[in-house]
């Protein structure tokens, strides 16, 4: 890893302190591009950026297929390679999760295939399924680690009863869910627990699926099959409320000289050496921009005044849809 970005620990295994999310260059945000798309991996590993997050559902498959083919040859040393598991359903079909032992085994071999690697360095289960004790599930990647298949697990939305128990069976490295200025549910439970029993935290969406960039003041222009076309926080009414969060960290972004995606993605990384958020972008530009973040020092008067532009509970609308909800552990 090069010094231009430093490290942070999952559990046991090292990173870089501020990861790249790839679920955009396959899913959700509109047509891929490949070409484009690997650039920006391997700009990433250029610049010292290690953690690569995947999931085998974004683009059906596409994704990990993607990270394989930007990983080949030498690149492979470079990355710590996360992928996740548990969405047994195609998209557009109502959500199927499973974690059954035999699913978890078959997921694994597949991704394998995908990713092009023998093995899978931080392995999650990307929802949890509520149909299977967490202790099936957790018990049989034990099982891929045991086998050489993967070197450490992870959790996504999970509940901090359920770290609890997964963490119980074997060693979590690290949960992974949504946590930025307008998603901070996991802060009061959640976290505490995550600190209690040394697993590390991985926010996605860091940056509001990029509203707290100041990018967006409208869907109009979005690509139709945009997710944030079906997401409340982006519907009439709410959207207008949101901006005015923009708006003020915006103001206190220009008294910083830096943007405000930039001031909101430092706040993430200002909230623990165990916190390593992986914005998403297909754009070397908005790469660049977010590794600057790591080097916007805030006071605990400036936090402050972040957190009262942005309050707890200020966020108009449900952070996702009703089907999307009715999946996450709680």
């Amino acid at each position: 890893m090069t010094s231009s970005v430093p490290a942070r620990r999952l559990g046991a295994l090292t990173v870089s302190a501020q990861g790249l999310g790839c679920m955009g260059m396959s899913h959700g945000f509109g047509a891929s591009d490949d070409t484009q798309s690997v650039a920006t991996i391997h700009h990433a590993l250029d610049l010292g950026v290690s953690l690569l997050d995947t999931s085998d559902f974004y683009g059906a498959g596409h994704n990990e297929r993607l990270l394989g083919r930007a990983l080949a040859g030498a690149r492979r040393e470079q990355a710590v390679v996360a992928t996740k598991f548990g969405f047994a359903n195609k998209l557009g079909e109502p959500a199927h999760i499973r974690g059954d032992a035999a699913y978890v085994r078959e997921a694994c071999d597949a991704s394998l295939r995908r990713l092009g690697v023998d093995h899978i360095d931080l392995y999650y289960l990307h929802r949890v399924d509520q149909g299977v004790p967490i202790e099936e599930t957790v018990g049989a990647m034990a099982e891929l680690v045991r086998a050489g298949k993967v070197r450490h697990l992870g959790l996504s939305e999970a509940s901090a009863r359920t770290v609890r128990r997964a963490h119980a069976v074997h060693p979590i490295a690290a949960l992974q869910s949504e946590w930025s200025l307008w998603t901070r549910d996991l802060e009061a439970e959640i976290v505490p627990v995550c600190r209690e029993l040394g697993v590390g935290i991985v926010p996605f969406s860091p940056l509001g699926r990029g509203f707290l960039t100041g990018r967006y003041t409208s869907v109009e222009g979005l690509p139709a099959d945009d997710l944030r076309r079906t997401q409340p926080r982006f519907a009439d009414g709410n959207l207008e409320r949101n901006l005015a969060i923009v708006d003020a960290l915006e103001a206190l972004a220009a008294e910083k000289g830096v943007t405000a995606g930039q001031l909101a993605l430092a706040w993430v990384q200002h909230q623990g050496a165990d916190v390593v958020p992986i914005p998403g972008t297909r754009r070397t530009t908005y790469l660049e921009e977010n590794l600057g973040a790591l080097g916007v020092e805030l006071s605990a008067a400036e936090l402050a005044a972040i957190d009262a532009a942005a309050p707890v509970g200020q966020v108009a609308g449900a952070r996702y849809d009703e089907g999307s909800l009715s999946v996450i552990d709680r």
